[in-house]
Protein backbone atom coordinates (compact mmCIF):
# COMPACT_ATOMS: atom_id res chain seq x y z
CA UNK A 1 0.00 0.00 0.00
CA UNK A 2 2.96 2.52 0.58
CA UNK A 3 4.61 1.73 -2.94
CA UNK A 4 1.88 2.23 -4.59
CA UNK A 5 0.39 5.28 -2.60
CA UNK A 6 4.05 6.77 -3.11
CA UNK A 7 4.72 5.79 -6.68
CA UNK A 8 5.27 8.79 -9.34
CA UNK A 9 2.58 8.45 -12.20
CA UNK A 10 2.67 9.70 -15.59
CA UNK A 11 0.13 12.52 -14.82
CA UNK A 12 2.34 13.84 -11.62
CA UNK A 13 5.26 14.26 -14.45
CA UNK A 14 3.29 16.20 -16.40
CA UNK A 15 2.11 18.70 -14.12
CA UNK A 16 5.15 18.89 -12.72
CA UNK A 17 6.69 19.73 -16.35
CA UNK A 18 3.55 22.15 -16.93
CA UNK A 19 4.82 23.96 -13.75
CA UNK A 20 8.62 24.18 -13.98
CA UNK A 21 7.50 25.39 -17.83
CA UNK A 22 4.81 27.83 -16.13
CA UNK A 23 8.06 29.84 -13.69
CA UNK A 24 10.21 29.44 -16.53
CA UNK A 25 8.09 31.24 -18.36
CA UNK A 26 7.15 33.63 -16.27
CA UNK A 27 10.80 34.58 -15.31
CA UNK A 28 11.93 35.04 -18.66
CA UNK A 29 8.88 37.35 -19.49
CA UNK A 30 9.86 39.49 -16.59
CA UNK A 31 13.56 39.29 -17.62
CA UNK A 32 12.12 40.54 -21.46
CA UNK A 33 10.19 42.97 -19.74
CA UNK A 34 12.63 44.33 -17.45
CA UNK A 35 15.42 44.54 -20.13
CA UNK A 36 17.80 43.64 -17.42
CA UNK A 37 21.15 42.68 -19.16
CA UNK A 38 22.01 39.47 -17.25
CA UNK A 39 26.26 39.16 -16.23
CA UNK A 40 26.91 35.91 -14.35
CA UNK A 41 30.53 36.37 -14.87
CA UNK A 42 31.01 38.16 -11.82
CA UNK A 43 29.89 35.81 -9.62
CA UNK A 44 32.38 32.94 -9.27
CA UNK A 45 34.74 35.57 -7.38
CA UNK A 46 32.26 36.11 -4.67
CA UNK A 47 31.85 32.38 -4.33
CA UNK A 48 35.19 31.00 -4.05
CA UNK A 49 38.65 32.76 -5.49
CA UNK A 50 42.13 31.97 -5.83
CA UNK A 51 44.20 34.32 -3.67
CA UNK A 52 48.06 34.97 -6.20
CA UNK A 53 49.69 35.82 -2.91
CA UNK A 54 49.11 32.88 -0.81
CA UNK A 55 48.38 30.41 -3.86
CA UNK A 56 45.22 29.28 -2.02
CA UNK A 57 42.11 29.15 -2.56
CA UNK A 58 39.78 31.41 -0.19
CA UNK A 59 35.90 31.83 0.63
CA UNK A 60 34.47 34.68 -1.08
CA UNK A 61 32.40 37.26 0.28
CA UNK A 62 29.01 35.30 -0.21
CA UNK A 63 30.50 31.50 1.14
CA UNK A 64 31.74 33.59 4.24
CA UNK A 65 28.25 34.87 4.65
CA UNK A 66 26.74 31.51 4.30
CA UNK A 67 29.13 30.41 6.86
CA UNK A 68 28.64 33.00 9.53
CA UNK A 69 24.10 32.36 8.82
CA UNK A 70 25.65 28.90 9.59
CA UNK A 71 27.27 29.60 12.94
CA UNK A 72 24.71 32.28 13.94
CA UNK A 73 21.91 30.02 13.57
CA UNK A 74 23.25 26.61 14.71
CA UNK A 75 24.13 28.55 18.49
CA UNK A 76 21.23 30.26 18.19
CA UNK A 77 19.12 26.69 17.91
CA UNK A 78 21.22 25.27 20.23
CA UNK A 79 20.69 27.93 23.31
CA UNK A 80 16.97 28.29 22.28
CA UNK A 81 16.90 24.62 22.63
CA UNK A 82 17.71 24.68 26.28
CA UNK A 83 15.96 27.59 27.06
CA UNK A 84 12.86 26.39 25.31
CA UNK A 85 13.26 23.14 26.70
CA UNK A 86 13.41 24.53 30.38
CA UNK A 87 10.48 26.72 29.69
CA UNK A 88 8.57 24.16 28.29
CA UNK A 89 8.89 21.91 31.08
CA UNK A 90 7.74 25.35 33.41
CA UNK A 91 4.78 25.90 31.18
CA UNK A 92 3.10 22.91 32.57
CA UNK A 93 4.96 22.64 36.08
CA UNK A 94 3.04 21.97 38.95
CA UNK A 95 4.35 25.31 41.07
CA UNK A 96 1.91 28.53 39.47
CA UNK A 97 5.27 30.30 39.99
CA UNK A 98 7.21 28.22 37.42
CA UNK A 99 4.30 28.49 35.06
CA UNK A 100 3.97 32.43 35.40
CA UNK A 101 7.37 33.09 34.72
CA UNK A 102 7.64 30.67 31.31
CA UNK A 103 3.69 32.36 30.19
CA UNK A 104 5.39 36.11 30.64
CA UNK A 105 8.33 35.14 28.87
CA UNK A 106 6.82 33.47 26.05
CA UNK A 107 3.85 36.17 25.96
CA UNK A 108 6.45 38.78 26.01
CA UNK A 109 8.63 37.79 22.80
CA UNK A 110 6.22 36.78 20.73
CA UNK A 111 4.08 39.67 20.80
CA UNK A 112 6.94 41.97 19.91
CA UNK A 113 8.54 42.18 16.78
CA UNK A 114 11.78 40.27 16.28
CA UNK A 115 13.64 43.64 14.60
CA UNK A 116 12.27 45.64 17.59
CA UNK A 117 13.85 43.09 19.84
CA UNK A 118 17.12 42.61 18.39
CA UNK A 119 17.85 46.89 18.72
CA UNK A 120 16.78 46.42 22.11
CA UNK A 121 18.63 43.59 23.00
CA UNK A 122 22.17 44.90 20.93
CA UNK A 123 21.81 48.77 21.86
CA UNK A 124 20.75 48.46 25.71
CA UNK A 125 21.49 45.27 26.99
CA UNK A 126 23.82 43.19 24.64
CA UNK A 127 26.27 46.08 24.55
CA UNK A 128 26.24 45.71 28.77
CA UNK A 129 26.47 41.83 28.96
CA UNK A 130 29.40 41.77 26.96
CA UNK A 131 30.94 44.36 28.94
CA UNK A 132 30.22 42.53 32.42
CA UNK A 133 31.76 38.98 30.85
CA UNK A 134 34.69 41.04 29.58
CA UNK A 135 33.76 39.65 25.89
CA UNK A 136 34.50 43.47 24.53
CA UNK A 137 38.05 43.23 26.25
CA UNK A 138 38.96 39.66 25.21
CA UNK A 139 38.15 40.76 21.31
CA UNK A 140 40.21 43.24 21.15
CA UNK A 141 43.25 41.61 22.47
CA UNK A 142 43.08 38.35 20.07
CA UNK A 143 43.08 38.18 16.44
CA UNK A 144 42.16 35.54 14.20
CA UNK A 145 45.83 34.00 13.92
CA UNK A 146 45.47 33.41 17.89
CA UNK A 147 42.66 32.50 18.12
CA UNK A 148 41.92 29.84 15.31
CA UNK A 149 39.54 27.69 17.44
CA UNK A 150 37.41 30.96 18.59
CA UNK A 151 37.41 31.70 14.78
CA UNK A 152 36.30 28.59 13.74
CA UNK A 153 33.58 28.68 15.91
CA UNK A 154 32.40 32.41 16.04
CA UNK A 155 33.73 34.00 13.38
CA UNK A 156 36.38 36.58 13.54
CA UNK A 157 37.18 37.93 17.01
CA UNK A 158 36.55 41.63 16.10
CA UNK A 159 32.75 40.86 15.75
CA UNK A 160 31.98 38.65 18.67
CA UNK A 161 30.32 41.35 20.84
CA UNK A 162 27.82 41.79 18.12
CA UNK A 163 28.01 38.03 16.59
CA UNK A 164 27.26 36.65 20.01
CA UNK A 165 24.81 39.53 20.96
CA UNK A 166 22.83 38.38 17.62
CA UNK A 167 22.77 34.69 18.94
CA UNK A 168 21.46 35.18 22.28
CA UNK A 169 18.99 37.78 20.47
CA UNK A 170 17.96 34.92 18.15
CA UNK A 171 17.93 31.93 20.99
CA UNK A 172 15.62 34.60 23.00
CA UNK A 173 13.21 34.93 20.34
CA UNK A 174 13.26 31.14 19.11
CA UNK A 175 13.39 30.15 22.59
CA UNK A 176 9.83 31.51 22.87
CA UNK A 177 8.33 29.31 19.78
CA UNK A 178 10.09 26.06 21.05
CA UNK A 179 8.81 26.31 24.42
CA UNK A 180 5.34 25.87 23.21
CA UNK A 181 6.64 23.23 20.96
CA UNK A 182 7.50 21.18 23.68
CA UNK A 183 4.81 22.10 26.15
CA UNK A 184 2.25 20.68 23.65
CA UNK A 185 4.53 17.40 22.96
CA UNK A 186 4.73 16.81 26.70
CA UNK A 187 0.42 17.41 27.16
CA UNK A 188 0.33 15.12 24.32
CA UNK A 189 1.93 12.23 26.48
CA UNK A 190 -1.04 9.94 27.85
CA UNK A 191 -1.64 10.52 31.70
CA UNK A 192 -0.92 6.90 31.92
CA UNK A 193 2.63 7.23 31.20
CA UNK A 194 2.90 9.64 34.18
CA UNK A 195 0.66 7.08 36.39
CA UNK A 196 3.04 4.09 35.79
CA UNK A 197 6.70 5.72 36.13
CA UNK A 198 5.17 7.33 39.36
CA UNK A 199 3.94 3.59 40.38
CA UNK A 200 7.39 2.59 40.05
CA UNK A 201 9.46 5.11 42.01
CA UNK A 202 10.29 7.83 39.80
CA UNK A 203 9.80 11.90 41.00
CA UNK A 204 8.69 14.48 38.62
CA UNK A 205 12.06 15.24 37.44
CA UNK A 206 12.95 11.58 36.46
CA UNK A 207 9.34 11.16 35.11
CA UNK A 208 10.34 14.41 32.59
CA UNK A 209 14.03 13.12 31.53
CA UNK A 210 13.83 9.69 31.49
CA UNK A 211 10.15 9.10 30.36
CA UNK A 212 7.97 12.06 29.18
CA UNK A 213 10.72 14.27 27.24
CA UNK A 214 12.23 11.69 24.95
CA UNK A 215 8.61 10.72 23.82
CA UNK A 216 7.53 14.46 23.51
CA UNK A 217 10.65 15.36 21.64
CA UNK A 218 9.57 12.22 19.48
CA UNK A 219 6.35 14.11 18.61
CA UNK A 220 7.78 17.06 18.50
CA UNK A 221 10.63 16.54 15.91
CA UNK A 222 8.46 17.80 12.62
CA UNK A 223 7.35 21.59 14.67
CA UNK A 224 11.47 21.31 16.03
CA UNK A 225 12.48 21.08 12.53
CA UNK A 226 10.46 23.60 11.22
CA UNK A 227 11.46 26.09 13.72
CA UNK A 228 15.52 25.24 12.82
CA UNK A 229 14.62 25.82 9.24
CA UNK A 230 12.38 29.12 10.42
CA UNK A 231 15.93 29.70 12.78
CA UNK A 232 17.72 29.93 9.31
CA UNK A 233 15.84 32.05 7.62
CA UNK A 234 15.16 34.95 10.36
CA UNK A 235 19.03 35.36 11.28
CA UNK A 236 18.76 37.38 7.83
CA UNK A 237 17.45 39.74 10.65
CA UNK A 238 20.30 40.81 12.33
CA UNK A 239 22.58 42.01 8.97
CA UNK A 240 20.23 45.35 10.83
CA UNK A 241 23.47 45.43 13.63
CA UNK A 242 26.47 44.45 10.76
CA UNK A 243 26.89 41.08 11.36
CA UNK A 244 28.01 39.81 8.38
CA UNK A 245 25.96 37.01 7.60
CA UNK A 246 24.77 35.63 4.16
CA UNK A 247 22.09 38.68 3.68
CA UNK A 248 24.25 41.48 4.61
CA UNK A 249 26.73 40.01 2.08
CA UNK A 250 23.99 40.16 -0.39
CA UNK A 251 23.46 43.77 0.24
CA UNK A 252 26.99 44.75 0.22
CA UNK A 253 27.74 43.17 -3.25
CA UNK A 254 24.26 44.72 -4.59
CA UNK A 255 25.33 48.11 -3.79
CA UNK A 256 28.72 47.34 -5.16
CA UNK A 257 28.24 45.42 -8.66
CA UNK A 258 24.66 46.58 -9.42
CA UNK A 259 24.17 42.71 -10.39
CA UNK A 260 20.39 42.75 -8.27
CA UNK A 261 19.20 39.45 -9.68
CA UNK A 262 22.67 37.57 -10.34
CA UNK A 263 23.24 38.81 -6.02
CA UNK A 264 20.12 37.76 -4.69
CA UNK A 265 19.34 34.62 -7.45
CA UNK A 266 22.83 32.72 -5.30
CA UNK A 267 21.17 34.17 -1.81
CA UNK A 268 18.12 32.13 -2.41
CA UNK A 269 19.75 29.22 -3.78
CA UNK A 270 22.45 29.06 -0.49
CA UNK A 271 19.45 29.68 1.65
CA UNK A 272 17.95 26.53 0.14
CA UNK A 273 21.36 24.57 0.34
CA UNK A 274 21.12 24.94 3.91
CA UNK A 275 17.31 24.71 4.80
CA UNK A 276 16.60 21.95 2.01
CA UNK A 277 18.83 19.11 3.76
CA UNK A 278 17.59 19.95 7.21
CA UNK A 279 14.06 19.03 6.15
CA UNK A 280 14.92 15.61 4.56
CA UNK A 281 17.32 15.05 7.66
CA UNK A 282 14.92 15.45 10.10
CA UNK A 283 11.88 13.28 8.26
CA UNK A 284 14.56 10.42 7.75
CA UNK A 285 15.23 11.24 11.74
CA UNK A 286 11.44 11.18 12.08
CA UNK A 287 10.67 7.87 10.48
CA UNK A 288 13.57 6.22 12.10
CA UNK A 289 12.39 7.21 15.67
CA UNK A 290 8.68 5.90 14.97
CA UNK A 291 9.51 2.48 13.27
CA UNK A 292 12.01 2.60 16.39
CA UNK A 293 8.97 3.18 19.04
CA UNK A 294 6.96 0.91 16.97
CA UNK A 295 9.24 -2.05 17.63
CA UNK A 296 9.36 -1.52 21.60
CA UNK A 297 5.08 -1.65 21.31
Amino acid sequence: MFDSQNKISSRDILLLTCIMGGVLFTFWHLAQGLNYNWDWSVIPDYIARYDSNSGDWRAGMLTQGLLVTLRLSLWSILLALVAGTIMGMWRVSPRPLLRMISSSYVGLVRNIPPLVLIFIFYFFLGDQIMQATGITELSYSLDDSTSPILTTLFGPVEQLPAFLSGVLTMALFEGAYITEIVRAGIESIDQEQWEASAALGFNRRNQLVHIILPQAFSRSLPPLAGQFISTIKDSSIVSVISIQELTFAGQELMSATYRTFEIWSLVIIMYFILTFPCSIGVRKLEIKMNSHNGTHH
